[in-house]
């Protein structure tokens, strides 16, 4: 039936999505019926928040609920962050809840004023059976989404499990703004989420990980007994009054997604749909985005499919940036025993920008006064200087802002000697007079056999030394003050390949050279060539090869050393277990897969003058199941630094061809801020940094020492001094070249 014309709708559930979904498909004249197994007055949970972006939705929609919902809200503007017992206020949040039995109300009211069919303490038919007899089944049936469950061949739902529980209380008192507090117990770390939803009541979240849980003995409490535990837990907070349930319980956060959202004439809304973690506020306010925008696809498409498809076409990416936001912050509170040694300034700004959608930018917008504490905290030396351009010492050398370009292979030695040649004086060169404080070289290979591809450079011979060191002299000369670091590394079985513009990782059509690597395994089972499993003697041969490169490497003047083992490359082939199957001292236990990576580093560091630098890239993770785990990478990034690494540059994945990584802005930063906040270690962070927002915000929260960028100086070779202009920034840390001085200011755009 063509959505535009009158169609009998049901609705599988009533909650706020549903409800709502309900009310505005009735407004347009469909006849509409809502299935609800529980009575009106059910609910669980306590207050609802909304954002002013998702109420300016419902105004434009429909301006009585809106109007309705106007007369219940309690707005706030603080976020109190109390980190042992020290309270810390930041302002401009704004934020506006109700209590979710009162919003229920007004969209029964709603639904009732509009001829809507409410079916309280009813199951809903089964999905098939209400698709057989209405144009329009929307299943709006929760987390728990029968429907969902029932058309999974089709849907292809994923759900995960977070690590920590937590329970949703409530309070008979307003706070004052929404509040976060932490309680280190005997036990661990516990936290308090909890806010105003009237003039008289706060919802209050109790959550810890799951070993906490545990450990407290709260897997055996009831409900009465967890709410008095926890008033007693945080009674300060609570200003010695009690705590109470609503059907609460212990749970644990599952994320939702689906494939598809729409089978036929079914189309999932909210939490059946999608989820994301409370610590975002976003549950209700993604249930009545999805109603606002089914709606308005029924209303603007010619037929039901049509329909279906746009509304899952305009929500998903919305949906996919809101779920990253709220896996990041899922996961800082997860982590958060790992931050509170941080001082407090330090902690409640890691707090607030925990998802990625706060920023330092825009914090400062909201409350200025705030944001420059936490920048005098950090060492920002005056307001006129940002984060990103304070330096930081690395034994002996003084990087001049905290703005690194990240190797990047460039493929264009010339002949396939590994000889670096204009090409690389040029685009080093450019970059270093962008005003980054430290330019690094691609891996430079350590032997021909080492290379990746005929275009990769090499520091094997006296001629390839000859060439880097009229590169770096160039850097010194021109560029004063811009450090330039050398990246060393082997191929491992990852090499002998094609360009990558020519057919990344596939192998060389004619002139192979053999590969080697910890294990007899290809990269690409069936593609790429099996490589031969390094001996004894092979080990000691590359690890004099890699030591002769650094003896090179410093007699050219580089400032840095980079030790690569990361990416799959030889070096990384050896940490992770799903590359190193060796039975001798070389595989097995972590303790034996850091062996020949160390010793590669032991030899590096003992012929790397002692005043210079030395930095290890890992892989944080390979986003392949059974490889290194999180606790992995901090013992692997302890191990280096044990042994005298300066920092950690931490990537991750290109270990296996199978990964999966979990793409998104700065989707890297968290392996860096886990090392980091773990070991006290400096780390370099990397991994779609694409803003200087999000330098700032990751120096500030203390995620991140340096932040590396690559894709952004390839686009703008002048990015850092760019982003200097920007925040109107001309101090020493981005001094502009004095033949560029007169660019130091953006030129006007068109006639104004």
């Amino acid at each position: 039936m063509p959505a535009g014309s009158a169609m009998r709708v049901a609705v599988v559930g009533g909650g706020p999505g549903g409800l709502y979904a309900a009310a505005l498909l009735a407004r347009q004249g469909h006849t509409v019926e809502v299935w609800e197994r529980g009575a009106p007055e059910d609910t669980f949970g306590f207050g609802v928040v909304l954002s002013d972006e998702t109420l300016g939705g419902i105004e434009r929609a429909d301006t009585v609920v809106y109007a309705a919902l106007g007369a219940e809200f309690v707005r706030w503007d603080d976020i109190d962050i109390v980190h042992r017992g020290r309270l810390l206020t930041s302002g401009g949040h704004g934020f506006a809840a109700l209590g979710r039995r009162r919003l229920l109300e007004l969209l029964h009211e709603r639904c009732a004023g509009l001829g809507v069919r409410l079916r309280f303490r009813t199951p809903a038919p089964a999905a098939e059976v209400l698709a057989a007899s209405y144009d329009l089944v929307v299943a709006a049936d929760g987390v728990h989404s029968a429907t969902r469950q029932s058309g999974a061949a089709h849907f292809r739902p994923t759900l995960t499990s977070g690590h920590c529980r937590y329970i949703w209380l409530a309070a008979d008192f307003a706070f004052d703004a929404f509040r976060f507090e932490i309680a280190e117990t005997e036990h661990g770390v516990m936290q308090l989420h909890a806010y105003p939803y009237s003039a008289d009541a706060s919802t209050v979240i109790v959550e810890m990980h799951e070993t906490v849980w545990r450990a407290a003995g709260f897997d055996l409490c009831d409900e009465a007994e967890s709410a008095a535990r926890c008033a007693k837990i945080f009674g300060e907070a609570l200003r010695g009054r009690p705590l109470h349930g609503n059907r609460s319980a212990w749970t644990e956060f599952r994320t939702v997604t689906n494939e598809r959202w729409s089978h036929g004439n079914v189309v999932l809304l909210g939490d059946a749909a999608h989820t994301a973690h409370f610590s975002i506020g976003s549950g209700t306010k993604l249930a009545v985005e999805d109603a606002l925008a089914l709606a308005e696809a029924v209303a603007a498409e010619p037929d039901v499919p049509a329909a279906l498809a746009a509304y899952e076409a305009a929500r998903r990416p919305a949906v996919a940036s809101t779920q990253r936001a709220a896996a990041a912050s899922m996961r800082w509170f997860e982590e958060i025993a790992g931050y509170v040694d941080q001082p407090a300034r330090q902690f409640a700004f890691n707090l607030l920008t925990r998802s990625r959608r706060v920023t330092h930018d825009n914090l400062r917008l909201r409350d200025e006064r705030f944001t420059r504490a936490v920048e005098r905290d950090f060492g920002c030396p005056d307001e006129r200087t940002p984060p990103m351009f304070t330096p930081l010492k690395l034994r002996g050398l003084t990087l001049r802002n905290r703005v690194v370009v990240s190797p990047m292979d460039m493929y264009s030695a010339q002949d396939g000697d590994g000889m670096p040649g204009d090409f690389h004086l040029v685009h080093l060169g450019a970059r270093a007079l962008g005003g980054a404080a430290l330019v690094m070289t691609e891996m430079v290979c350590v032997s021909a056999e080492g290379r990746i591809t005929p275009g990769c450079t090499g520091l094997y011979t006296a001629e390839q030394a000859a060439a880097w060191t009229r590169i770096a002299d160039f850097v010194h000369t021109s560029a004063p003050g811009t450090a330039l670091g050398v990246q060393l590394g082997h191929a491992g079985r990852k090499g002998s390949t094609r360009l990558m513009w020519e057919g990344m990782d596939d192998p060389l059509p004619e002139g192979n050279w053999p590969v080697v690597a910890a294990s007899a395994a290809p990269y690409r089972p069936g593609v790429s060539a099996v490589p031969r499993t390094l001996t004894a003697q092979d080990l000691a041969s590359i690890r004099s090869d890699f030591a002769a490169a650094a003896v090179r490497a410093a007699g050219c003047g580089f400032d840095l050393l980079e030790l690569h083992c990361a990416h799959g490359y030889l070096l990384s082939g050896f940490l992770s277990p799903l590359t190193n199957h060796r039975t001798d001292a070389y595989g097995g236990p972590l303790e034996n897969r850091l062996r020949f990576p160390l010793e590669v580093f032991d030899a590096v560091r003992a012929v790397w003058p002692a005043d210079r630098p030395m930095t290890v890239r890992i892989s944080a993770t390979d986003w392949a199941p059974g490889g290194t785990s999180a606790q992995d990478a901090v013992d692997i990034a302890a191990a280096f630094a044990a042994h005298g690494a300066d920092a950690i540059d931490v990537s991750t994945g290109q270990v296996v061809a199978d990964e999966r990584p979990e793409y998104g802005r700065s989707y890297q930063t968290p392996y860096a801020d886990r090392i980091r906040n773990a070991l006290g270690v400096p780390v370099i962070a990397v991994g779609a940094i694409s803003s200087w927002d999000d330098v700032n915000s990751l120096l500030l929260a203390g995620r991140a020492d340096l932040c590396a960028v690559g894709r952004p100086h390839l686009y703008d070779p002048h990015w850092t001094l760019h982003a200097a202009a920007d925040q109107s920034y001309e101090g020493p840390a981005a001094p502009w070249p004095a033949p560029y001085r007169a660019g130091s200011r953006k030129p006007p755009a068109g006639r104004g």
